[in-house]
Order: C-alpha cells, then sequence, then structure tokens
C-alpha cells in the first residue's frame, strides 16, 4: 500500500495562528498549544480593555474640563456647565469640550459665560 500524504488544511489553520503570535515571546510563538491559549487571552484582554479605555478616556475628559472651568475664577464646576449645555441646547461632547478646553481655553470661558447669561435670562423671567 502506497503513503498517503496528511492535507494542508490543520498546517494552514497553525500557520495562521503563528503569524497571530509572531510578535510573541519565547515558547509563546514557537509552540501551539502555547499559541493557542495565549491568543485566547489576547483576544480576551483587547475585549476587556476596549471597555475600560472608553471609561478612561472619558475620565480624562471631564478632569480636563473642570480644570479649565475652575481655574476661571468664577464659582463655575463641571457639572453645572453640563447641566447649563443642556438647557441651553448646545450639544456639545465632552471630547470636543476637552479639546477646546487645552487648545483654546478663551473659547471655552466664552461658550461658558454665554450659557450663564442665556440660562440666568430664561430663569429670571421664568421660561424655565
Amino acid at each position: 500500500m502506497t503513503r498517503i500524504r496528511r492535507g494542508y488544511i490543520a498546517r494552514r489553520r497553525r500557520t495562521k495562528m503563528r503569524l497571530f503570535a509572531s510578535s510573541f515571546r519565547g515558547a509563546h510563538s514557537k509552540l501551539t498549544r502555547t499559541i493557542t491559549q495565549q491568543k485566547i487571552r489576547a483576544l480576551f484582554s483587547a475585549h476587556r480593555d476596549r471597555g475600560s479605555q472608553k471609561r478612561n478616556f472619558r475620565r480624562l475628559w471631564i478632569t480636563r474640563i473642570n480644570a479649565v472651568i475652575r481655574e476661571s475664577g468664577v464659582s463655575y464646576s463641571y457639572s453645572r456647565l453640563i447641566h447649563d449645555l443642556y438647557k441651553g441646547r448646545l450639544l456639545l461632547n465632552r471630547k470636543i469640550l476637552a479639546q477646546i478646553a487645552i487648545l483654546n481655553r478663551d473659547c471655552l470661558y466664552t461658550i461658558s459665560n454665554e450659557i450663564i447669561k442665556e440660562v440666568g435670562y430664561k430663569k429670571s423671567v421664568g421660561i424655565i
């Protein structure tokens, strides 16, 4: 009986896994079983950390906005600014506000002063 050669499907699958793990150190990029384990671990960590990255960036933006607003000397806080922005129907997200706070503080001061005037006006007239 003649010898039957194996197919290429399993080899192709392992090659694909090795390409994924080619930047790992030591046995994590050489041995098939450890490559499989490390691939699972890497994908799990990537999935988990996408959520924490979003949370961390939101915290950073809030901190930057709050620091610049409190620096202006007016007794005004981040929470009041966001509240007044929603009341005034000026929908700027926190990412854009943080960029404005870093690059152009005067613009953020102008926005906050205009919002204070507008919301203060509506409160005194009795619209809200």
